[in-house]
This record gives structure tokens, C-alpha cells and sequence, in this order.
């Protein structure tokens, strides 16, 4: 078994793109990719603690394992309820 593998931390808003290829130690998690990655540095104002995280968009925890090949991403606060968006605009809609 590799000592070392290979995964992605990804972090993406508005004008912006986060994307860092890391060598982690076979076992390492969530966690530990986030504190391995520049992401703190690179973008401040993010409160990664408080941020939901996931593996190739499916819903994870700091502390699922990652697999070699695997990418972190880091997902921002919604804004606004999606639901209510797309009710607003039907009822925009509606004479």
C-alpha cells in the first residue's frame, strides 16, 4: 500500500477558483487535507470550521478518510433558500 496519496481541495464563489493538489498520508482525512491546503491563507474571510465540506459532491465529514484521487471541496453558504427562489419566481409569474 502507497505511503502517500494524491487528492484535490476545491473551494469555489464569485470571481474566484480554489484549487489545490496535495500529497496526505495514506489514512489522512477531511480534516487533514483542509489543514494541509493553503485555503485558510488564500482565501481569509472563508470560516472553513464552519463550512460544509464534501467528496466529489456527495455530503462527508472532517473526518471520513480520504482514497488517493479523491477532491475535498468546500461549499459556501447558500445565500437564499432555493425553494423560495423558485417560488418567488412563479409567483412573479402569475397574473
Amino acid at each position: 500500500m502507497a505511503e502517500r496519496i494524491t487528492v484535490e481541495v476545491a473551494y469555489v464563489e464569485p470571481g474566484r477558483q480554489f484549487l489545490q493538489t496535495l500529497s496526505v498520508p495514506t489514512g489522512a482525512t477531511v480534516a487533514d487535507a483542509l489543514v494541509a491546503s493553503t485555503l485558510s491563507r488564500d482565501v481569509p474571510a472563508l470560516d472553513i470550521g464552519a463550512a460544509r465540506v464534501g467528496v466529489f459532491s456527495r455530503p462527508a465529514t472532517r473526518e471520513t478518510v480520504l482514497r488517493d484521487g479523491d477532491r475535498v471541496e468546500v461549499y459556501r453558504a447558500l445565500i437564499a433558500n432555493p425553494k423560495e427562489v423558485r417560488r418567488q419566481r412563479a409567483g412573479k409569474g402569475k397574473a
